[in-house]
């Protein structure tokens, strides 16, 4: 973010993420503990009714943690907080943004909100949320 004041409307988070991959979900489930079996298992997934493996929520966040402390100073995060939309399947590029929405004073603190959302090639929404941040 520049050392100017943020604009309602400005979009101050932009990252794009590589596709989602087996490799990828194996990795996050031995980092998480999450061996849900749901994530890396194809038969599990198919029995379950998936076409297959899809990604984990919290893998998600994830991107979506890391793209707004990319973008914004972690000192600098008040709050953060998401909703899961939509199951990620295996193969989803992502991509997270984060606009603003309002600007205000908190005990002195000069603040933004920011709409925070992670869509995949297609438009839609996997993950939305929002974060305050002091700018």
């Amino acid at each position: 973010m520049s050392a100017n004041f943020p604009s309602v409307g400005d979009r101050i988070v932009h990252k794009a993420f590589p596709p989602v991959t087996r490799h990828r979900l194996a990795l996050y489930c031995g980092a998480s503990g999450d061996h849900n079996p749901i994530h890396v298992d194809i038969d599990f997934a198919k029995a379950a009714g998936f076409p297959d493996v899809f990604s984990h929520g919290m893998l998600v966040m994830g991107y979506l943690g890391q793209a707004l402390t990319d973008a914004v100073e972690p000192s600098r995060v008040r709050s953060f907080s998401t909703r899961f939309a939509a199951i990620t399947q295996l193969g989803a590029r992502l991509t997270c943004e984060g606009t603003v929405t309002e600007l205000f004073e908190h005990g002195g603190e000069k603040r933004a909100k920011l709409a925070l959302t992670t869509k995949d090639q297609n438009g839609e929404v996997k993950l939305a949320g929002e974060a305050v941040i002091a700018v």
